[in-house]
């Protein structure tokens, strides 16, 4: 196994090129044998960045580095071009149709750049870049796109203020929704003119760069990146409500504040350490790890008795142990029901927002991707036994059919239509069972080949 150490990378008057390149040295004092130059928010400036690398290289040039960049405020083909020059060795690239917007730029543009300067680059295999393009493309029809804004596909000149990292800019677009819809109604209310979706967007961008020093310029990567922005926008409905500044903050961003997560690289504002001191809060500057006991052994324990497999190099163990709640919910499969139940709601939101012109897709077609549906040539009742009888239901998941097998039948108002299994195969699932009235064309069930 190789340590690598992230920098996550973002710009301000502490947060210099030579601020990053000390902890680059001690990252490589500790034991780091590679770093990587994480600019989730691609705000670094491409300068900047060549002269951290440079100096890596220098002082160690045993080091490798890596640079990982988004491509949101739209700096990161320069930045990409300027680490190379510097001796970077790997650089992070993307592909459509998910590159460019928030993400990385395309690895067709980066090679392309490089090759021209001079660079020994690989050439890239179109066939395999088309057919890995053509299935992802397939992903977002099917169900990832009801959860990607389209904005996020657009370079954002005005997040090089805020520096919040696009990763974020999903829930972010989601959270300004519910906001504006408050925020304008508490305006509303006072007789005062109403924001704009865009006018809201600046004035948070606005506030995320005000209020970031004044709580110490935490680094804006998950999960900082997310309370500073949501104490920005605490602030926006605040005012809309008559209340001062930071007069909502939980307990996790309370603990960013205070140091729990570690030393903030910057200084707190005065403002903020007298509300702490009002407020009886303590901070804290010892070991953020001994905030936490070593609960692995119990986790551990709670996976034998549930019969879990801890995986490989113990992963499963891990995630358990970050993401309870979560990992509970996806062995349950409550995770999975939630999931097809929004997605069936952003489907159906869509097809009566088009006028009932669009079909909705059979939402059990994506949980069988490699199965072949079994469509009902007929209206009428499905009989999976000939013989009716109300207690009969569909054949279990695994049951093993030949080609020219019949599964089962349709009563019509004419009488039986036979249904024969087109290829050999198992059932995964029969979605309609002993008795259920079906429309032709409906899918009954699917079989895995």
């Amino acid at each position: 196994m190789i340590s690598q150490a992230a920098m996550s990378i973002t710009h301000s008057q502490v947060h210099t090129a030579e601020y990053y390149m000390k902890i680059a040295d001690q990252l490589i004092e500790a034991g780091a044998k590679e770093i990587a130059l994480k600019d989730m928010a691609g705000v670094g400036r491409p300068v900047s960045l060549g002269r951290i690398v440079e100096h890596i290289k220098k002082q160690h040039p045993e080091i490798k580095v890596q640079y990982h960049g988004h491509t949101t405020p739209g700096l990161s083909m320069a930045s990409v071009l300027e680490v190379c020059k510097a001796g970077c060795d790997y650089v992070d690239v993307a592909m459509e149709p998910l590159s460019w917007g928030t993400v990385h730029p395309d690895v067709i543009s980066v090679q392309a750049m490089l090759k021209d300067a001079g660079f020994l680059v690989k050439d890239i295999d179109m066939k395999a870049y088309m057919a890995a393009r053509s299935m992802t493309q397939s992903f977002i029809d099917d169900f990832l796109g009801y959860w990607i804004d389209p904005r996020n596909r657009y370079i954002n000149s005005l997040m090089l203020g805020s520096g919040l990292p696009g990763g974020m800019m999903g829930s972010l677009m989601a959270d300004l929704k519910g906001a504006h819809a408050l925020i304008n109604m508490n305006y509303k209310a006072q007789g005062k003119a109403e924001l704009s979706e865009d006018e809201l967007l600046v004035e948070l961008f606005d506030e995320v760069q005000r209020i970031w020093p004044m709580v110490g310029n935490p680094p804006l990567v998950t999960p900082f990146s997310q309370y500073t922005k949501n104490i920005a926008l605490k602030n926006l409905i605040g005012r809309s409500m008559g209340k001062p500044d930071f007069s909502d903050l939980d307990d996790a961003m309370w603990g960013m504040i205070l140091g729990k997560s570690g030393q903030l690289p910057g200084k707190l504002d005065p403002a903020i350490i007298a509300l702490a001191k009002e407020q009886k809060r303590e901070f804290f500057t010892g070991n953020p790890q001994d905030n936490y006991p070593n609960e692995l052994p119990h986790f551990i324990e709670m996976m034998k008795k549930e019969g879990w497999d801890r995986g490989q190099d113990d992963e499963e163990l891990f995630e358990f142990a970050m993401h309870e709640k979560q990992y509970r919910e996806y062995k349950s499969g409550e995770a999975k029901r939630r999931f097809n139940q929004e997605l069936e709601a952003k489907m159906k939101a869509k097809f009566e927002k088009a006028g009932g012109e669009t079909k909705i897709p059979d939402l059990r077609a994506l949980r069988h991707p490699n199965a072949e549906p079994v469509i009902a040539p007929a209206s009428g009742v499905v009989m999976w036994e000939v013989d009716f009888d109300d207690k009969s239901i569909a054949p279990a998941p695994g049951t093993v059919y030949k080609e020219g097998d019949l599964l089962c039948a349709i009563q019509t108002n004419l009488g039986l239509e036979p249904v024969y299994a087109l290829w050999p195969g198992k059932i995964v699932e029969a979605t309609a069972d002993q008795g259920k009235r079906v429309s032709k064309g409906d899918t009954i069930a699917f079989i895995e080949k």
